[in-house]
């Protein structure tokens, strides 16, 4: 039997590079590996990615030619950031009159702080006439001699007029630095953070350009014919192409491949994903089948960078408890490997002989209130993961498991201190270091109006079992530790989808502008290697702001689930059931089409209106789509426009905030057609008409409809 087609994904962390192999039709597990990161190579972090490969590949026995699709993720952008090895900017500003008044301001970049003690390498000239190409060159020469390595050109206005960015680039392009446009990395209003974005992008472009170019030609030379593709800050992928234009895209990408495992593999449609890694939890937010996102603040200041929306809180597997007048206290946020003790529960039993408890301060500076143990074998710390083993909630599989009976007998000191037994102090301690996760996640789910009977909140990473279990008995939420947790990153890495979004000021936005915005995503997307047909677009019309959004996302290839899993009728009503909290008996099939069953039921409240809960389940069994109170339809493609238009005619409600359609979604073919994002009816009739135009008359379309209040 020949060895199936793999997805690769590799996630180079601080530490560890992490590769891992999964089946690219079952999305099985296949392998992995880990392998110290190569920080200190000539090759640097490129040399572990590819020796990471080498191995994977060797394991699971799988050919170069048979890998599917290979993606890393990294955080050397990030890393770059925060340790302050940035290359130095040149920044043109353009202009003349009042607008040169503007431009000359970026200078004061140059004063932001990047590292303590330093500040971000910058330095400004000024080019009145961008035609004028010898005024270009002596600011290029200008900014040369004073150690500029890479170009940013900037001008105000320009996401309109871009000629003037455009002719400085090509003026410059003889002197064969790396430069970029302002415009070209953020298509957004706003001088300054548009410009700041852009120098930071710059500043990290010739290392990225660098490690790109050694991990390209070495996985070209090991064989491999995939395009190689690499992790972005808001849990996608783009092509290497796409990094080499921006490769700010990659900041802050290490928490994202986390939570697009979560999403991609554990098909998570509503609730909080959290990475339990050592010393903390990183909290993201999954709501309506996608991971939440928002602009990242970059040297201390916003910019036009869409991030993943993370949270950390400094409690993970190795936090060491704390305690005081008799009780646990807290745990962290000091943790064992920053303190350099072994956790007490990996210890063997003859090493916890004599053991008393003793309270220090683990680093200089530190409360003195940590508990620790002075024994036979030395001194060993009390942790989160110590805790959770002696309850038994770490399983046999878990890297972090370890003998119960040990670990509950190096609870024993903590018990007698707190007066109580080795199962209670565990309990006290997990309690003590889960609080402050659950304020987090309490917001969050506050924040993003998370539907907390249909919350799932989902575990990964190396110290998952010290975290979800607890939190979800705290709080009454569902909850579970992701399959293969320790290496949810590289496997979210595998399995992530192409993406791009595309942002514009529009002010009072025609329908043909919106679709245009629609079309400039999926075309990208598409560019980068996602296949045409699988392509999903959301669209978002902020009236506020005048920004019209698209997200596109697409798979490179058409990937097909094993259909052996999938889930029956009987499956899918009852995971129906269960996430809308009633029996069976109560639900209802309201609509089908091949790849989803909508069901839904009634929720009766005293004094207030019946509502109408529904959930769509897909083939695997998996709640793709939530709604508190919708109203479902079923017409065809070529029936679909009529009855949009009296449907949403029916539903558009007004009141004091205006007119505001309803949020429309189309289960069209295996695709959820978003448009919840547009509040006006003819530009939301008109994507929808974009979403049929491709599909057959007799195809079936369901309409899931919720009124705005």
């Amino acid at each position: 039997m020949n060895t199936p087609r793999v997805r690769v994904g590799i996630d180079v962390g601080g530490t560890f590079t992490d590769a891992v192999a999964v089946d690219a039709g079952t999305l099985e597990l296949l392998g992995q590996i880990k392998v110290p990161t190569s920080h200190h190579h000539e090759d640097g972090v490129a040399h572990g990615i590819v020796e990471a490969l080498d191995r994977l590949l060797e394991q699971v026995g799988c050919r170069p030619e048979e890998v599917a699709f290979l993606a890393h993720g990294t955080t050397q952008a990030t890393n770059a950031l925060l340790e302050g090895d940035v290359a130095t900017v040149g920044l043109i500003g353009i202009g003349t009159g009042p607008g040169a008044v503007l431009t000359r301001r970026l200078a004061g970049l140059g004063k932001l702080p990047l590292t303590p003690g330093k500040r971000f390498p910058l330095h400004y000239a000024h080019v009145e006439d961008p035609e004028d190409q010898a005024s270009t060159h002596a600011a290029v020469e200008e900014l040369r001699g004073r150690g500029a390595e890479v170009l940013v050109a900037s001008e105000p206005f320009s996401v309109d007029l871009a000629e003037g960015e455009q002719a400085v680039v090509e003026a410059a392009r003889p002197y064969g630095m790396p430069m970029t446009a302002a415009h070209q990395i953020t298509s957004l209003y706003g001088l300054a953070k548009r410009t700041r974005t852009a120098a930071v992008n710059a500043a990290i472009l010739p290392k990225m350009l660098a490690t790109a170019d050694l991990v390209d030609s070495s996985i070209v030379k090991a064989g491999v014919t995939a395009p190689l593709m690499v992790m972005r800050c808001d849990g996608g992928v783009m092509s290497l192409d796409e990094m080499r234009r921006r490769p700010l895209l990659t900041v802050l990408s290490g928490p994202a491949a986390g939570v697009a495992g979560a999403l991609m593999q554990e098909r998570i449609s509503e609730g909080v994903f959290l990475e339990t890694g050592g010393t903390s939890t990183d909290i993201s937010v999954i709501r309506r089948g996608k991971v939440a996102v928002r602009h990242a603040t970059v040297l201390g200041k916003g910019s036009y960078l869409s991030a993943l929306d993370v949270r950390t809180v400094g409690v993970g597997g190795g936090s060491m408890v704390r305690i005081g007048k008799g009780k646990v206290t807290a745990a962290g946020p000091r943790s064992a490997h920053i303190a350099g003790l072994p956790y007490a529960c990996f210890a063997a039993l003859e090493d916890l002989r004599d053991a008393r408890l003793v309270q220090i301060s683990p680093m200089e500076g530190d409360p003195p209130d940590y508990a620790v143990l002075e024994a036979a074998g030395g001194r060993y710390a009390l942790t989160m993961t110590c805790a959770a083993n002696a309850l038994g909630r770490v399983t046999e599989s878990d890297f972090a498991r370890c003998d119960p009976a040990v670990a509950r007998a190096a609870l024993e000191p903590l018990a007698a201190e707190l007066g109580t037994d080795a199962a209670s102090a565990a309990a006290q301690m997990l309690g003590a270091g889960t609080s402050q996760v659950k304020a987090v996640v309490d917001t969050m789910i506050r924040d993003y109006r998370l539907d907390r009977d249909s919350v799932v909140l989902v575990g990964g990473g190396g110290g998952a079992a010290a975290v979800t279990p607890q939190l979800a008995a705290d709080t009454g939420l569902e909850g579970r530790i992701a399959e293969h947790a320790e290496v949810i990153s590289p496997i979210g890495v595998a399995l992530a989808l192409v993406r791009e979004q595309v942002e514009r000021i529009i002010p009072g936005a025609t329908q043909e502008q919106i679709l245009g915005v629609r079309n400039e995503a999926e075309s990208a997307v598409v560019a980068q290697g996602a296949e045409a047909s699988g392509v999903e677009v959301e669209v978002t019309v902020d009236p506020q702001t005048s920004t019209v959004r698209a997200i596109a996302t697409g798979a490179t290839e058409l990937r097909t689930q094993d259909r052996a899993h999938r889930a029956d009728t009987g499956e899918r009503l009852r995971t129906a059931a269960a996430s809308l909290k009633t029996t069976p008996d109560a639900v209802r099939v309201l609509a089908e089409t091949p790849a989803h069953t909508v069901y839904g039921t009634e929720s009766r409240r005293r004094f207030r209106a019946t509502r109408h809960p529904v959930r769509v389940v897909d083939a695997d069994g998996v709640v793709r789509l939530h709604a508190a109170d919708a109203r479902i339809e079923t017409t065809t493609v070529a029936g679909a426009p009529e009855a949009l238009a009296r449907l949403v005619k029916e539903t558009t409600s007004y009141g004091d905030g205006g007119v505001r359609a309803p949020a429309l979604r189309l289960l069209l073919g295996s695709r959820i057609a978003d448009l919840s994002g547009v509040l006006e009816a003819q530009p939301l009739l008109a994507l929808a008409r974009s979403e049929l135009r491709s599909r057959g008359a007799n195809e079936p379309v369901v309409a899931v409809v919720e009124v705005r209040t």
